[in-house]
C-alpha cells in the first residue's frame, strides 16, 4: 500500500486548499485526515467509511470537508476558512489490515 498527498502549501487566513490523497490501488475501506503541529501529537481531521460515512474533529467541523473518488483511488480534503491553528502536516491514512500513512502534506496558514 502506497499513499501519496499532494496540495499543502502557504495560504493567508481566511483561504482554502484541497489535498489530495491517491492510493496505489483501490482500497474500499476506511481512509482518514490527520495532522500534527510542532510539539503536539498526531490529531485525527477527518475520516470517510466505504459508504462515504463521515466524521470530523470539533474543531475543523463546517468548515472543512472530506471526500473520496474510488474511481480514481482519491482522497480529498477541502480546507475553508483556514486559521493559523490550522498549521501542521496533513497525513493521509487508510485502515487495511493496519494503519498505513503518506509521507504527509505541509499546510501553513499565516499573513
Amino acid at each position: 500500500v502506497h499513499l501519496v498527498e499532494s496540495g499543502g502549501g502557504l495560504v493567508q487566513p481566511g483561504g482554502s486548499l484541497r489535498l489530495s490523497c491517491t492510493a496505489s490501488e483501490s482500497f474500499f475501506s476506511i481512509m482518514g485526515w490527520y495532522r500534527q503541529a510542532p510539539g503536539k501529537s498526531r490529531e485525527r481531521v477527518a475520516t470517510i467509511g466505504s459508504d462515504a460515512t463521515t466524521g470530523y474533529a470539533d474543531s475543523v467541523k463546517g468548515r472543512f470537508t472530506i471526500s473520496r473518488d474510488d474511481a480514481k483511488n482519491t482522497m480529498y480534503l477541502q480546507m475553508n476558512n483556514l486559521k493559523p491553528e490550522d498549521t501542521a502536516v496533513y497525513y493521509c491514512m487508510l485502515i487495511w489490515g493496519q494503519n498505513y500513512w503518506g509521507q504527509g502534506t505541509q499546510v501553513t496558514v499565516s499573513s
